[in-house]
């Protein structure tokens, strides 16, 4: 594309999703559910379906072009996120979050994957076990950015929100190992061999040295920081560390001959970059307010990509639909049962009993990460990619809805309180 179609593009992505917003806020929905809805009209599906030059995406070849802005997106996420594991908070709530965060995962895989294998072995000629394996896997992620942006849009505060929060973090590090492990049982069943290094060795690698890469910045980042007073240097030296993180984690390598793949997680490691930055740095929540405000035009973009991006050919294949079906009603499932009885299990407050599987739903781009890498498998990728597309789909623009319903629910949420610039509410 050409750099004034890149800009008339981005400027209708943004637009759209401003202007939607406000729909969305009569209506009562999240603001990222507008965001999404607006991102499939300025899609290959809506006005890049006619194909004029800057009049939204064209075609996925244009989105592809787009990456990069969804991966630095992610990356102000995860160190969003990041900030919320502040030593004192979680000296409260961090055993809790982290016994939480673990075994749902584990429960919803393992129910997806009871619910899947079952479905194989009626339909064998219409999803393969490898697929129902992956699936499982895939099951166990949600989607923080989603997530997130409810949480600040609503300003909603309390122990549910105290507890999501480290929980959609500790989602991907789990949702990674899992991932893994279940790939390589599944590409060992494609090819006939499995390999100890691809299962068990990479992933548990990969999350160690995003997390080591995290600590190493975010040190770093503190350090340099204290050289500064000025709030807009202040500010640019945390974009500009964010950004290097990001960078630093596309880097992937090859150990010859033992086949050992390294690379890094871009969420664990800036998530690990907020952590270490707000525990050791003194205006540490000062700086965050003023990010929030640099970064929501890259959100709102996101998540309009992000809509743009949802593959409405999956809705013509019924075996897709109902195989999607399945996926979302049991995987919903296992994250209601597995959260409610694992916060049984710490003796958490009522209201995280309840609510917090309902939070959890939403589901994006971790699990189209880790579709996307099924690839590899050939006809067993397509299948898991397409089931993955669909279920997306459903959840980005049902699943924000329900988190908000789920902290108003829990008190977590004061609707009059929430004024806007004009002093007006803000929902």
């Amino acid at each position: 594309m050409e750099p004034q179609q890149i800009l008339f593009t981005l400027s209708i992505a943004l637009f759209a999703g401003l202007m939607l917003s406000r729909i969305a806020m009569l209506l009562k929905l999240p603001a990222v559910t507008a965001y999404l809805i607006a991102g499939i009209i300025v899609g290959p599906f809506c006005l890049g379906a006619f194909q004029i030059p800057g009049l939204g995406f064209n075609n996925f070849d244009n989105l592809d072009g787009f990456a990069i802005i969804s991966d630095v997106a992610l990356g102000f996420i995860a160190f969003s996120i990041g900030n919320e594991f502040r030593l004192s908070q979680l000296k409260s709530i961090g055993k809790q979050a982290t016994i939480i965060g673990i075994f749902q995962a584990v429960i919803t895989t393992l129910i997806v994957d009871a619910a899947l294998i079952t479905t194989h072995f009626i339909f064998p000629d219409k999803l393969s076990l490898p697929a129902a394996i992956i699936l499982g896997a895939i099951a166990s992620a949600t989607a923080p950015a989603a997530t997130l942006m409810v949480v600040k849009q609503y300003k909603a505060k309390g122990p549910l929100t105290d507890t999501l929060l480290p929980v959609v973090a500790l989602d991907d590090a789990v949702g990674l190992v899992l991932f893994s492990i279940s790939f390589g049982i599944a590409k060992g069943l494609v090819l006939g061999s499995a390999s100890i290094i691809s299962i068990i060795v990479e992933p548990l690698i990969e999350v160690f040295l995003s997390l080591l890469l995290g600590s190493i910045m975010g040190g770093l980042f503190t350090f340099f920081e204290r050289f500064f007073h000025s709030r807009a240097k202040r500010l640019s030296m945390s974009v500009a560390f964010i950004l290097l993180t990001v960078a630093i984690s596309m880097l992937k390598f090859e150990i010859p001959g033992i086949g050992l793949h390294i690379g890094f997680s871009s969420l664990l490691s800036c998530m690990m970059l907020g952590t270490i930055f707000c525990n050791f740095c003194d205006f540490s929540a000062e700086l965050m307010d003023r990010l929030d405000r640099w970064t929501a035009p890259i959100f709102i973009l996101f998540f309009v990509i992000s809509g743009a991006e949802l593959d409405l050919n999956v809705l013509t294949d019924y075996f897709i639909v109902i195989i999607g079906l399945i996926y979302i009603v049991f995987r919903c499932l296992g994250k209601y049962f597995g959260a409610g009885a694992s916060a049984s299990f710490v003796k958490a407050e009522p209201t995280v009993k309840k609510f917090l599987g309902i939070t959890l739903f939403p589901q994006a781009g971790v699990a189209l990460g880790m579709a996307i890498k099924s690839a590899a498998l050939g006809s067993v990728g397509i299948i898991v990619s397409n089931i993955v597309l669909f279920s997306v789909l459903i959840y980005e623009i049902v699943g924000p809805f329900l988190t908000k319903i789920a902290l108003t629910k829990a008190g977590e949420i004061d609707i009059n309180s929430i004024e806007s610039a004009r002093g007006k509410p803000n929902i």
